[in-house]
């Protein structure tokens, strides 16, 4: 069974600071690129930032560039957010994603989300 359980979410001010989790389980975790994407209301979904299979190569928006830092364990089957310098825009709910492309198909998993609200 696949799963991918986001944690870490919450209310914080801006300028603070939240680390997001998302356990994996029930696949090859290090065989997978690993992603971060939110979605605030009236707004598509956007990728925030991407991780490599051996985290040596990552991605981010522009929007986050320099205030979050993707990362992850493999050992634990674990990707993390930290997110740092948090502002207002930030606030939607933070998904994680799994991806592997073979030359038969594209496998693909989603957590359930974790809301992240900044706000005074």
């Amino acid at each position: 069974q696949v799963q991918l359980v986001e944690s870490g979410g919450g209310l914080v001010q801006p300028g603070g600071s939240l680390r997001l989790s998302c356990a994996a389980s029930g696949f090859t975790f290090s065989s997978y690129r690993m992603t971060w994407y939110r979605q605030a209301p009236g707004k598509e979904r956007e990728l925030v930032a991407a991780v490599a299979k051996v985290g040596s190569s990552t991605s981010y928006a522009d929007s986050v560039k320099g205030r979050f830092t993707i990362s992850r364990d493999n050992a634990k089957n674990t990707v993390y957010l930290q997110m740092n310098s948090l502002k207002p825009e930030d606030t939607a709910v933070y998904y994680c994603n799994a991806n592997l492309r073979t030359i038969a198909r594209e496998y693909d998993y989603w957590g359930q989300g974790t809301q992240v609200t900044v706000s005074s």
